[in-house]
């Protein structure tokens, strides 16, 4: 391993213990008189800005499926008022009023509700609408998740911001030891190559920048289209032929999302039949239940090296 790749693993190690501590720290304030909450709450979004609130959220809009859940995650579910269409999980969700969608906000009704903190997500947000929030004069906090761990650092902050520290800090720190659980399940296992496919038809995957390349790489795979600095380009069927992925995953409730494979034994995947469908709630979701969509993708994952192993080299080796 070069230096520089040492330094970014030792700097990622560090990051990944000073969430782990603060979340432990939390745990601890709670059962003291002196809450971590007392003073006005605020802290730094994802894109950097200082989101400060006079008290705690007691009137919290969300406005993607994934912040509804991260906001349950982080005890706070109790103070939400209305989200969008999709948030229908947790259960409790569902009972809240509908503001439209990212695309189609009804931001009068919003207004109406008189909200202390919008939650809402940054990529997900067309820049009009992102400009028409801003001009509410209510504080929005910008979520933009990158990294797994960066779901444990969103709940400990909404968590500050609602002033329910506590619940904050027990989900978060359940939630890195289990990421913690997944990564070293993986660690020193021989690579599969893996093409997920996001989308069948123009043929969409993930590259680099997407959550679920980073999930594909914890778990031991190797993304075909993991070189492509974007979420979600658009590859062409020969490419993916070209790269001859060892495993095709799609998360979607769609029987027949794969089928079209089939056509072409040619890979390795369609000619072993290693053609899985994933809960598309889960990891796409980025929600609360990200990591049972990565235990999902991890198994997938370790079966098909399984079946590499158990046919040996004369069906092809893991890494070429």
């Amino acid at each position: 391993m070069s230096l520089r790749a040492e330094d970014s693993c030792a700097a990622l190690s560090r990051q990944r213990r000073r969430l782990l501590r603060r979340a432990l720290a939390l745990l601890a304030a709670a059962t003291g008189t002196a809450r971590a909450g007392s003073a006005p709450p605020a802290v730094r979004d994802d894109s950097g800005a200082l989101v400060r609130l006079a008290a705690p959220a007691r009137r919290i809009v969300a406005l993607s499926p994934q912040l509804v859940e991260l906001c349950f995650a982080a005890g706070a579910g109790a103070r939400l008022i209305a989200t969008v269409r999709g948030a229908d999980h947790p259960p409790a969700a569902r009972r809240l009023p509908r503001l439209g969608d990212a695309y189609a906000l009804n931001l009068e009704a919003l207004a109406l509700l008189r909200p202390d903190l919008i939650l809402a997500w940054r990529s997900g947000t067309p820049q009009r609408q992102i400009d028409a929030l801003q001009r509410l004069g209510v504080p929005v906090y910008w979520s933009e998740t990158r990294e797994l761990r960066d779901i444990a650092g969103t709940v400990l902050r909404i968590g500050d911001l609602a002033g329910t520290q506590a619940a904050a800090g027990a989900w978060a720190h359940a939630y890195l030891l289990r990421l913690a659980a997944l990564r070293r399940s993986a660690r020193g296992q021989a690579p599969v190559r893996v093409f997920y496919q996001v989308w069948p038809a123009p043929l969409m995957t993930v590259g680099s920048l997407q959550l679920i390349d980073h999930a594909i790489r914890l778990c031991g795979g190797v993304n075909v289209f993991g070189a492509l600095r974007a979420t979600a380009p658009s590859v062409s069927r020969e490419a993916v032929l070209a790269r001859d992925p060892q495993l095709i995953v799609a998360a979607t409730r769609q029987a027949d999302a794969l089928r079209a494979w089939r056509a072409f034994s040619q890979i390795s995947a369609v000619r072993h039949q290693r053609l899985v469908l994933l809960d598309p709630d889960e990891l796409p979701g980025m929600g609360s239940r990200v990591l049972d969509g990565v235990q999902q993708l991890c198994q997938a994952i370790a079966q098909t090296r399984a079946q590499l192993r158990a046919a040996g080299p004369a069906h092809g080796q893991a890494q070429r």
